[in-house]
C-alpha cells in the first residue's frame, strides 16, 4: 500500500509516520510545505491511501486559512477523483468547523470538499474533528498550550496561564494516531469519527500537574502517572527536558552498616528505596502494626529473620542476588536482614506507604532477645 501523508513534517505527520513504518508499511511518501505541485500530483496519482494532515492555524493574514485549508484540500479532492480509483482519505479536520471564524470557515470548506469527492467516487472519507491535540514533537508557542507549558515548566519559567479556570479539551497525540491507524483498510462509508478519548480538564489543572511533575524530582513524590491524561502529560512534560536534565540527584544516607537510598514515592502506594549492607552486618531490627515492605536481593546472600512480638514464634528465610525470591514483612512480626556473604549486600525495597516522621509506624525490637 503506498501511503501520503500531506503536512507529514508537523507534529501529528511525524508521529503518525513513526507508528506506519513501525507497523511495516514501507511505501509512506511524505508532503511537505516545500513539496513543489509537480511532485504532489504525482504522488495523490499515485496513492493507495492519503492522509491529509496539511493545513495553516497561525497564518500571516485571514485569508490565509481559506487558501490552504480549503484550497488544498479541494485540490487534492480533484486530483484523486481525475485519477479514476476509490481512494480513502483520513483528514485532520478541527472542532473549530463548528464555529463561525475564518478558520473554522476553512476547515468546514474543506471538509465539504472532501464529502463531495466521496460522494462522487465512492471513496472512504473519514473526517476527524481534533480538539488541542498535544504530545511528544509538539512545538511550544504554536502547535498546544500543553506545549508551551512544558517547555516553561520544564525551564524553571511559571506556566503563561490567564485564566486557571478556563476549560480545555485535550486528546493525546498517540490516541489520535491509534484512530487514524485503525481506518486503513477499513470499506464502511467513512464521514465524523472520534479520536477517544476527549480530556476534559481546565488551564489551571493541567498547569498545576506539570509542575508538580518538575518538582518530584524533590520531593521524590510522583503524581499517579501510570493512566490517562497525567500518564499522557507526564509523557510529554518529558519530552521537554534538555538532555542535561536527563538525570537527577538523590540523597544518600550513609553510616557503618552501608547506604540507604529512596528513590520513588506515590501518593497511595507508597515508595520504592534500596539499601546495601557490609558483611556481618544486620539492618532493621524492628516491627510494624500495619506498614508493610517487599524486599528483593539484587546482590549477595541476605538472611531475613522474623519473630511474633506476643506468641515469639520464629521463622528464617535465606536468599540471595538473582534468585528473584519477594520477602514481605508481616505485621506484628520483627524483623532484620543480615548479610550473611562475603559481598556487599545490595537490597531493593518497597514500602506500603511514605514514611513519616510523625507517625513512623516502626517500634524497635530484634528478633534474637
Amino acid at each position: 500500500m503506498r501511503i501520503v501523508i500531506t503536512g507529514g513534517a508537523g507534529f501529528i505527520g511525524l508521529n503518525l509516520r513513526r507508528r506506519l513504518e513501525e507497523a511495516g508499511h514501507r511505501e509512506i511518501v511524505v508532503l511537505t510545505r516545500d513539496t513543489q505541485p509537480d511532485a504532489l500530483d504525482a504522488a495523490l496519482a499515485g496513492a493507495d491511501f492519503v492522509y491529509h494532515l496539511a493545513g495553516v492555524n497561525r497564518p500571516p493574514s485571514p485569508e490565509a486559512f481559506d487558501g490552504v485549508n480549503r484550497g488544498l484540500t479541494e485540490h487534492i479532492a480533484q486530483r484523486l477523483q481525475a485519477s479514476g480509483r476509490k481512494v480513502p482519505v483520513v483528514f485532520a479536520s478541527s472542532t473549530q468547523a463548528a464555529l463561525d471564524n475564518p478558520y473554522g470557515r476553512s476547515k468546514r470548506a474543506a471538509e465539504q470538499a472532501l464529502l463531495r469527492y466521496a460522494e462522487a467516487t465512492g471513496a472512504c472519507v473519514s473526517l476527524f474533528r481534533l480538539t488541542n491535540v498535544f504530545g511528544k514533537w509538539a512545538r511550544p508557542h504554536y502547535n498546544s498550550a500543553v506545549a508551551t507549558f512544558c517547555h516553561q515548566v520544564a525551564r524553571g519559567e511559571p506556566p503563561s496561564v490567564h485564566d486557571p479556570a478556563s476549560p480545555l479539551a485535550l486528546v493525546y497525540v498517540d490516541d489520535v494516531v491509534s484512530a487514524f491507524l485503525a481506518r486503513l483498510g477499513v470499506e464502511d462509508a467513512g464521514g465524523f469519527i472520534e479520536a477517544e478519548p476527549t480530556h476534559h480538564t481546565t488551564v489551571g489543572e493541567v498547569a498545576d500537574v506539570l509542575r508538580s511533575f518538575a518538582a518530584s524530582r524533590q520531593t521524590l513524590v510522583t503524581p499517579p502517572v501510570g493512566t490517562g491524561l497525567v500518564r499522557a502529560l507526564y509523557a510529554t512534560y518529558l519530552t521537554h527536558l534538555r538532555p542535561e536534565q536527563f538525570a537527577y540527584q538523590v540523597a544518600r544516607h550513609a553510616d557503618a552498616r552501608g547506604v540507604f537510598v529512596e528513590m520513588l514515592k506515590t501518593p497511595d502506594c507508597g515508595q520504592f528505596s534500596y539499601f546495601t549492607a557490609h558483611p556481618g552486618v544486620t539492618r532493621g531490627e524492628h516491627y510494624h502494626h500495619t506498614k508493610t515492605e517487599k524486599f528483593l536481593v539484587i546482590q549477595g546472600t541476605a538472611r531475613f529473620g522474623f519473630r511474633h512480638v506476643e506468641t515469639a514464634q520464629t521463622h528464617e528465610i535465606v536468599t540471595h542476588g538473582g534468585d528473584g525470591l519477594i520477602v514481605e514483612t508481616i505485621p506484628g512480626w520483627t524483623h532484620d536482614i543480615r548479610n550473611e556473604g562475603t559481598d556487599m549486600l545490595i537490597v531493593m525495597l518497597w514500602a506500603n506507604e511514605i514514611f513519616d516522621r510523625a507517625r513512623p509506624d516502626t517500634v524497635a525490637m530484634k528478633v534474637q532477645p
